[in-house]
């Protein structure tokens, strides 16, 4: 009976004390002594603004960073496919059928 109450009361109580984590970024150095900022999603960026423009830029060369928009439309599997974004005579367009028009 004890153990049953003192389980219940952990179990109401650990959430409370949680709480919510840090997400802020934190500090690095790298090997060869540039400054970084380490996000808690694995992300990491450097904390000189030209650098990491620099960064940016050679990153969007990869063809793993090159995804469609959120609001685009019309890939397949394994992005075949035209990719359609908003604002496009195609997006959205409506029925095809005449009698809808």
């Amino acid at each position: 009976m004890k153990a049953a109450l003192a389980l219940s009361l952990c179990l109401l109580v650990s959430p409370v004390l949680a709480g919510e984590p840090d997400r802020s970024p934190l500090m690095a150095t790298t090997v060869d002594g540039q400054q970084v900022q380490l996000f808690p999603n694995g992300r990491w960026e450097f904390v000189d603004q030209a650098k990491a423009a620099q960064a940016r830029e050679v990153a969007a060369t990869y063809p793993e960073n090159r995804t469609r928009p959120i609001d685009s439309q019309g890939v397949v599997m394994g992005g075949i496919g035209r990719i359609i974004l908003p604002g496009d005579k195609d997006y959205n367009r409506g029925s095809l059928n005449p009698k809808m028009r």
